[in-house]
């Protein structure tokens, strides 16, 4: 079976390649079939493999598996190979990355079948399916980094796919350069691994780091390095306002990417790399700071926010922060659990999104909306329990996630564990706040709007049942044995924790203090949806108008922390007028002044001497009188 990995990132990419040269002449019905085929082949196989890694595991083995396609790279001592690698983490990937794309891609051919760029959608999301394969299955950080710099364009090419809204290229490309900044750390720390080990291959770097002491400061450099990238990627302070402004593209694209695969790349390199991070203290300290920052913040701008996708795109980035958190605290399971889960509820909730603005004519306003539980009751239920499963409420999902991350949390830092238990509190108020705005009380838009409300056909709705039920029942993977689980999912993948467990053995809290973690944060969170209960449908209260705006922290959660303006007023408007200055002085003025003074005394010497071409042979035979003349006086002057 290991033989046919190679064909798992292959299939994909030939959708790509079939659509993008057919969409101006295949049917929609056969681009549909070809991308949607072409991922569900991909998930397919991700399952044959997956019972492989699932055998080896149970037969006690390490369940790792490498597949060498052929010799890439040999320069000197340096060789590298193009070989993919199976093991329980990428198996694991696998199954999100073409499971999850498959039902969103099912999902986007009811939801784009009226867009005129149809084919050209397809063979975006086919590309961006390849590259994310690519990422995971890579057995160095070389080919991690193609991946990595394929889903970034694939990126810019979802964000901006309705390129002719200007405000929609403008986020593409904030997007592509937020994301090259955290890239660049990435090339720089292949570089310094290159020079600090000798090779990129995971298994030789990983068991050389192994032996370097505890804070070396290359391992510290590199891993800040590594760090830099995935804040770029995942959305992290100070390279998260990126991720909000890409909900300019389609909401599938939302969901796929935003929400299930590419943010998460950066969590998966972490996890990848965790011995490199465990020896950097240091680096796990300020990854716990910047998550928690993180989740905090985002949580706080979303409380506020009354476009439904921009709710849902600061949930993903304090998410994001929570794994973060988890994976700065030594939780590396738990961040990878969270993962999991995360990408069915938060799936969901996009796709959900799409339903509802599907049959409200493209408004994404939530204060226009109101009242569609009725009209769209299967949008409605998947939703709410998306919500409950993002919310923490047990027996859900998203509890059992969220509170291995703040059980690991609270035994390293409890200071951590308060910020992140107040994150967890705005999440469940404005994840609940959405559902009451959308959901409950009188309808607030249009006539027009009233009269077409109507839920969304079949191929969007079933990708919506599937999900609703893993983010039902997601949970299970990984219950805690304070509750009778036997941690599955951490057992799993175990191998891959192999040489950090040696060095900095596994927390276990008592199950006393995990029960009483456990009811504060469910007792918390239902408290919290009640009371959202209470403000937005008991009282029937809906956000002010934009102009409106009253008291301090409203303003500043509204206006998202003015972060953007911040980084507009430090860097967008400075470097603005540098590059006008360069252009009038050094580009106007220099080089266009050189260049085309060049060019005026070539014409201008041109326009002399084409007078001595005058056509006239009583001109040319004075001349010729003149030169003999000239060079028999020449000849006198030196005798």
């Amino acid at each position: 079976m290991m033989e046919l990995i190679w064909l798992i990132p292959l299939i994909p990419l030939l959708g790509f390649i079939v659509n993008g040269l057919g969409q101006y002449n295949f049917s929609k019905s056969l681009i549909g079939m070809v991308g949607c085929g072409t991922v569900l082949g991909a998930f397919i196989l991700s399952c044959m493999l997956f019972g492989q890694v699932l055998d080896a595991r149970y037969a006690g083995g390490d369940a790792s598996f490498t597949y060498q396609l052929f010799e890439w790279i040999s320069v000197g001592g340096f060789s590298l190979n193009f070989s993919f690698l199976l093991d329980p983490l990428s198996a694991l990937m696998l199954l999100i990355i073409t499971g999850i794309g498959f039902l969103i891609h099912l999902y986007s051919y009811s939801y784009m079948r009226e867009d005129e760029a149809f084919g050209r959608f397809f063979a975006y999301l086919n590309l961006f399916i390849f590259f994310m394969l690519l990422l995971v299955l890579g057995s160095n950080y070389l080919i991690m980094f193609i991946g990595w710099e394929g889903v970034g364009l694939c990126s810019y090419l979802l964000i901006g796919f309705w390129y002719k809204n200007s405000s929609y290229a403008s986020a593409a490309k904030k997007a592509f350069v937020m994301n090259r900044i955290g890239d660049l750390g990435f090339l720089i720390a292949v570089f310094a691994i290159i020079a600090t080990f000798g090779t990129l291959e995971y298994a030789e770097v990983f068991s050389k780091a192994s032996e370097f002491p505890m804070g070396d400061a290359t391992l510290l450099l590199i891993t800040l390095l590594l760090f830099i990238a995935a804040t770029g990627k995942s959305a992290q302070i100070p390279l998260f306002t990126w991720l909000p402004d890409a909900m300019a593209g389609p909401t599938p694209v939302s969901a796929l990417i935003h929400a299930a695969t590419m943010v998460t790349a950066g969590i998966y390199m972490i996890i990848r790399s965790n011995i490199l991070f465990t020896l950097s203290p240091l680096t796990m300290q300020i990854i716990a700071a910047i998550g928690v920052a993180t989740a905090l913040i985002a949580a706080f701008i979303a409380v506020t926010q009354n476009d439904i996708k921009k709710v849902l795109a600061y949930s993903t980035v304090s998410q994001l922060g929570y794994m973060f958190l988890g994976l700065g605290v030594g939780a590396f399971t738990g961040a990878f659990f969270h993962v999991m889960t995360h990408a069915f509820f938060k799936a969901l909730l996009f796709l959900g999104a799409g339903s509802v603005i599907h049959a409200m004519h493209h408004e994404q306003d939530m204060r226009r909306m109101g009242g569609l539980k009725k009209y769209m009751p299967i949008t409605y239920i998947t939703m709410l329990l998306g919500t409950i499963a993002i919310a923490g409420i047990p027996p859900f999902s998203g509890f059992f996630s969220k509170d291995e991350i703040l059980a690991f949390t609270f035994h390293a830092n409890p200071l951590l564990w308060g910020l992140g238990f107040v994150a967890a509190l705005f999440t469940a108020f404005y994840m609940f706040r959405m559902l009451f705005l959308t959901f409950f009380g009188k309808f607030r838009g249009t006539t027009d709007q009233a009269n077409h409300l109507h839920e969304s056909p079949i191929q969007m709705t079933v990708p919506l049942m599937v999900l609703a039920v893993l983010a039902v029942v997601g949970g299970i993977i990984n219950l805690p044995s304070a509750l009778g689980g036997g941690h599955w999912l951490a057992n799993f993948l175990s191998p891959i924790f192999a040489n950090t467990y040696a060095r900095v053995p596994e927390v276990h809290l008592d199950h006393n203090t995990e029960y009483i973690l456990m009811g504060v944060a469910a007792v918390s969170a239902i408290v919290m949806a009640i009371i959202a209960y209470q403000k937005y449908v008991k009282k029937s209260e809906v956000p002010q108008e934009d102009g409106a705006v009253q008291g301090t922290l409203y303003k500043l959660s509204y206006h998202k922390l003015y972060v953007d303006e911040l980084y507009a007023a430090l860097f967008v408007k400075p470097l603005n007028a540098l590059s006008k200055l360069l252009y009038k002085v050094v580009d106007k003025s220099g080089i266009d002044g050189v260049v085309n003074g060049v060019a005026s005394l070539i014409s201008a010497s041109g326009r002399g001497i084409r007078q001595w071409q005058s056509g006239y042979v009583g001109f040319y035979i004075f001349m010729m009188v003149l030169g003999v003349a000239a060079i028999l006086l020449y000849g006198l002057l030196n005798i």
